[in-house]
């Protein structure tokens, strides 16, 4: 009974000293494999850093390491003073190299809830409640449908007349926010870039009052239409993308309702 006790006890000892002994080694193996090859140090990602991030929150995310010279990568980071105001263009991932060219200016940076505005064209904002927004559904890179309507009175006897057009077509939204002026964003990519489409599971604090603002891109005769209806009207958005049919009865009035 002794016998065998001692033999465990052996066994134990014995593992737990090759676990000791293969850490140690393990732990020294990059010293060794470095101890002849050329090194600089760099800065490499720690946790995972989010688009958009200035310098001095990259900082807190990265650590300096000896890397070896035919590993790195160009335009590296030796120094975070030298990114000056800069933010991160993508998100960072651990294990990944600091680069400069991953790295703009702060009024560079459209981030996941906007899309380049196209040449010629000029941005205007609508706030809307979410039932004019499609829900709430509209993310930036979306095209829309503007539908206005006005209340005219120069019907007869002085009357009002109510009319609504789709006025215009496959409008480019470039992008998408709360009332408050925070991201429609969740954090769910759906495309390649990271843009993130608006979702009710959005907290409401970053919701503001309920209200999307919604940023289109058009001609500035188009854009004068637009801000008339806004004005003195009512809007409508619909999710129009690029495959769908544009078929519409013209005006739409009391009397041609029901035709």
């Amino acid at each position: 009974m002794k016998t065998r006790l001692l033999g465990g006890i052996a066994a134990l000892l014995v593992a737990i000293i090759g676990t000791v002994l293969l850490a140690t080694y393990v732990q020294n193996a990059d010293k060794r494999a470095l101890a002849s090859t050329e090194t600089e140090n760099i800065y490499i990602v720690q946790k995972s850093i989010p688009a958009g991030a200035s310098a001095e929150a990259i900082a807190g995310s990265v650590t300096k390491k000896a890397v070896p010279k035919l590993a790195i990568a160009e335009n590296n980071v030796t120094d975070l003073a030298s990114l000056g105001s800069k933010v991160s263009a993508v998100a960072l991932m651990p294990g990944e190299q600091l680069l400069s060219s991953r790295m703009v200016e702060q009024n560079a940076f459209l981030g996941p809830a906007r899309v380049q505005v196209p040449s010629g064209l000029q941005e205007i904002t609508l706030k809307l409640p979410i039932e004019r927004v499609a829900g709430g559904m509209l993310k930036a890179g979306d095209t829309v449908g503007v539908f206005l309507s006005l209340e005219d009175t120069g019907g007869q006897a002085g009357g009002k007349v109510s009319k609504t057009q789709l006025s215009f077509h496959k409008v480019l939204v470039t992008a998408a926010q709360f009332s408050d002026g925070a991201a429609t964003q969740t954090g769910t990519s759906d495309t390649a870039s990271g843009t993130s489409q608006v979702s009710s599971t959005s907290s409401s604090k970053s919701q503001g009052d309920g209200n999307y603002l919604i940023t289109m891109a058009r001609n500035s005769a188009d854009a004068e239409r637009i801000v008339f209806a806004a004005e003195f009207g009512k809007i409508y958005l619909s999710k129009e993308p690029g495959d769908a049919v544009e078929s519409t009865k013209g005006v739409v009035d009391t009397a041609g309702l029901f035709r």
